[in-house]
């Protein structure tokens, strides 16, 4: 994913990214279970506002260089949302991204209700296993035409 990258003033593309649109998901775009997610996300957010950035981009590593915006310590264990400015990690950040898709998935949103300490261990147990349970992929994912533009490519 070479040739994403594009400094103006030391602030990088990803960045003005996450001030440019309201919704954002940073994830891991070696993970079967990661592109599987996106792929699910992506008929459910008719409104077509969620926008999506694999962690291996250019983009996204020079970000976590240079950003003015704070990284999770564990970046490439964690899911990220970004909404409206602000990053969420781990379950938390799955928790307020099902709020923005169709149907009754909003509803999984009560779980927020539960502290973080109680839902991050479950979490981090399956961002642990990922790729025994679920697979590597060789490549990130690739979006088709329709979505090309919902991708920061």
């Amino acid at each position: 994913m070479a040739g994403f990258l594009l400094l103006v003033s030391g602030v990088s593309r990803l960045d003005n990214y996450v001030d440019e649109f309201d919704y954002l998901v940073i994830y891991d775009g070696d993970c079967n279970l990661c592109a599987t997610i996106v792929k699910f996300i992506i008929p459910r957010d008719r409104s077509g506002v969620i926008r999506f950035a694999a962690l291996q981009s250019e983009t996204a590593r020079q970000w976590e260089a240079i950003s003015s915006h704070p990284m999770p310590e564990d970046i490439r264990n964690t899911f990220i949302w970004i909404e409206r400015g602000r990053i969420y990690i781990k379950s938390t950040a799955a928790l307020r991204m099902v709020r923005r898709l169709s149907g009754v998935w909003p509803l999984l949103s009560i779980f927020l209700l539960i502290p973080t300490w109680v839902r991050d261990p479950f979490y981090t147990l399956v961002a642990s296993n990922r790729y025994r349970w679920f697979g590597k992929r060789e490549s990130c994912l690739v979006a088709v035409a329709e979505y090309r533009d919902r991708f920061l490519v």
